[in-house]
């Protein structure tokens, strides 16, 4: 690990984390669906997109810490609301290099309101009072592989009793328990963690658990606070440590293989083979 970043960092550029060549979370799960999209994914960075910018403005109401709403001049808008004239644009990319998220009026309002859902929600309130710094950077080296890693925790447990590290997402319409198992399924929340962890224990930073805090972009823009089961978790530390080694791989070989070469075999996921066997016992039932 560079001298320069070691440890746990605080009040760092956010482009300055994401350029680091260290391997994050999202890379690790990028690593295991395909080492190649990985490698892609370093050399053509993607840009920031609008689409985020609710989720970013949130992060940063919730936290008190990062890149602040700012509503556009009404003035500056075209006869139908859109920020789509000359002056309008020029302004956005004015309020965006000064550290700024330009969002309409009403987008502001739907911050607030989410902001608003995830404090008066009495689980996520009671991590969000934990000591400890907001948007820390961490970065460390793994010990099994001589792996440079970095993750970004959106608030860091480091007072006395339980220290939690804590993640805030925004989803779409639902952020119940059920809707949040599948997305961590699928989005590899579980990888996330683990690599967390992994991370902050090899900078020597000692952790009592995980948590997230989930809120919902449409109204009432719930709010929900959650933890990763036993399985969950033994899934995910399994697979970070696989990607840790796939990295490794990868940078000593220089390959960044795509998907295997042969043909494969495609089984049926569990719920269509469970929906299958539901039909069949209605139809023999009928």
């Amino acid at each position: 690990m560079s001298d320069d970043l070691d440890g746990l960092v605080l009040d760092l550029d956010e482009s300055v984390y994401h350029a680091h060549p260290a391997l994050s979370s999202t890379g690790a799960r990028q690593l295991l669906v395909a080492p190649a999209k990985f490698e892609h994914a370093r050399r053509n960075p993607s840009p920031p997109k609008k689409v985020y910018d609710i989720g970013t403005a949130t992060h940063s109401k919730v936290l008190g810490i990062g890149a602040q709403a700012v509503a556009y001049p009404t003035k500056l808008l075209a006869e139908n609301g859109a920020a789509s004239t000359k002056a309008a644009k020029a302004w956005a990319d004015v309020q965006r290099a000064a550290g700024r998220v330009p969002m309409k009026q009403h987008e502001i309002d739907v911050v607030d309101a989410m902001a608003e859902s995830v404090l008066a929600h009495r689980g996520a309130a009671a991590l969000l009072e934990q000591v400890g710094p907001r948007e820390a950077s961490v970065f460390s080296t793994d010990p099994e592989t001589g792996v440079p890693l970095r993750c970004r925790f959106d608030l860091l447990g480091a007072g006395g009793g339980r220290r939690i590290g804590v993640d805030l997402k925004t989803k779409a319409s639902d952020a119940t328990a059920t809707a949040f198992a599948r997305a961590a399924a699928d989005l590899r929340y579980d990888v996330q963690q683990a690599h967390y962890e992994v991370t902050a224990a090899a900078a020597e930073i000692e952790l009592d658990g995980f948590a997230f805090i989930v809120v919902e972009k449409e109204p009432p823009y719930l709010a929900n606070a959650l933890m990763l089961d036993a399985d969950f978790v033994e899934i995910g530390v399994a697979s970070a440590a696989a990607a840790r080694r796939l990295f490794a791989a990868g940078i000593e070989s220089g390959m960044w293989p795509g998907y295997p070469q042969h043909i494969q075999l495609v089984r049926p996921p569990m719920w269509a083979i469970y929906d299958h066997t539901d039909r069949q016992n209605t139809e023999n039932q009928a």
